[in-house]
């Protein structure tokens, strides 16, 4: 137990797996199926070709390329210790932020957006290296913007919103969507709170990066599909009214504390044809394959996997690995 009363187990999880995997299903389940294989990467060209290129970079992190242009979303690869994966260790909340600047110059590129979720370390934490060395917009609530613009990222390359926006950046369409964070065991989350104004001082540990409010986003490419990004494990059910989109990211829900949420999610998004598992994993580690588990979730991937396809039998269900590409048309 850490001097804030959580370590991992507390902080995330809520029960035994079987009351779990009972509460994520809402009904019962089929035995787990191995995932298929990534289908091919093919070649970015000019124009969108009408597919997305995606790869995961852990979290609930993607790299797609569309065409000719890219975007991240939710990109940490830094992937530092904070304590709350490692054996005897306490959580510390005065982690200090870093950055591993060479493995993120080299796995993120050169997108032209970053869209973020929330403002959590895990999801935001490489962002500000991300946008002042290449360029790219950032898009997010105000509190992500807030905190970029006391990271150093031009005023001009932050873009605030709140959902209910349609963003129009050539080959694709980004719809944002409101939406919630997960809820651990006291039906609370780490971190929370927002940043209305830029803070005076630059942020400096982890405890630094208030949750802010939670978005998603669906990307919807020119003549092809469309994919929706959550970032966390929880949603508002009106808000994700008539987008129906082809692929679903679909976040690992760590504790039971949000009612029914496989089946309520994957009703109000109209049963994709296709869903991604993300924010299982530990990350904490490096991006190698096989990615590993976080052990302490109240369930596995394939247990997930299972209750997708328990309420949705015809969808096709996708464990990544990390900097993987998969092709989505």
């Amino acid at each position: 137990m850490s001097e804030n009363g959580f370590n991992r187990r507390g902080f995330l999880r809520a029960a035994g797996a079987g009351t779990a995997l009972a509460s994520v299903l809402g009904a019962g389940a089929s035995a787990a199926h191995a995932a298929p294989a990534p289908a091919p990467a093919g070649t970015a060209g000019s124009g969108s070709g009408g597919r997305a290129v995606c790869d995961w970079l852990g979290t609930s992190g993607w790299r797609v390329r569309i065409g000719s242009a890219q975007l991240l979303v939710d990109p940490y690869i830094t992937r530092f210790p904070t304590g709350l994966f490692q054996e005897g260790e306490e959580f510390d909340s005065k982690t200090s932020l870093t950055v591993d600047a060479a493995t993120v110059d080299r796995i993120a590129g050169d997108p032209g957006v970053v869209l973020v979720t929330h403002s959590h370390w895990d999801h935001f934490g490489d962002v500000p290296h991300i946008a002042t060395t290449t360029g790219a917009r950032v898009v997010g609530t105000a509190t992500t913007c807030n905190l970029a613009l006391a990271m150093d990222v031009p005023t001009s390359k932050v873009s605030p919103v709140k959902g209910g926006e349609v963003l129009d950046f050539g080959d694709y369409t980004v719809e944002v969507v409101g939406s919630l964070h997960s809820r651990n065991p006291n039906y609370s989350m780490a971190f929370p709170g927002v940043r209305l104004e830029r803070p005076a001082t630059r942020p400096a540990t982890i405890a630094d990066l208030p949750e802010g409010d939670t978005l998603a986003f669906q990307v919807t490419v020119g003549n092809g599909p469309s994919l929706f990004f959550m970032g966390a494990s929880d949603f508002v059910e009106r808000n994700l009214e008539g987008l129906a989109p082809d692929v679903a990211m679909l976040a690992a829900p760590s504790t039971t504390r949000t009612h029914e949420y496989v089946p309520r999610l994957m009703e109000a998004l109209d049963k994709p044809r296709k869903v991604v598992l993300v924010h299982w994993d530990n990350f904490e580690v490096p991006l190698e394959n096989p990615p590993k588990p976080d052990t302490t979730m109240a369930f596995t991937p394939q247990e997930l996997a299972d209750a997708v396809r328990a309420v949705s039998p015809q969808t096709e269900v996708v464990i990544p690995e990390y900097l993987t590409s998969y092709t989505f048309r």
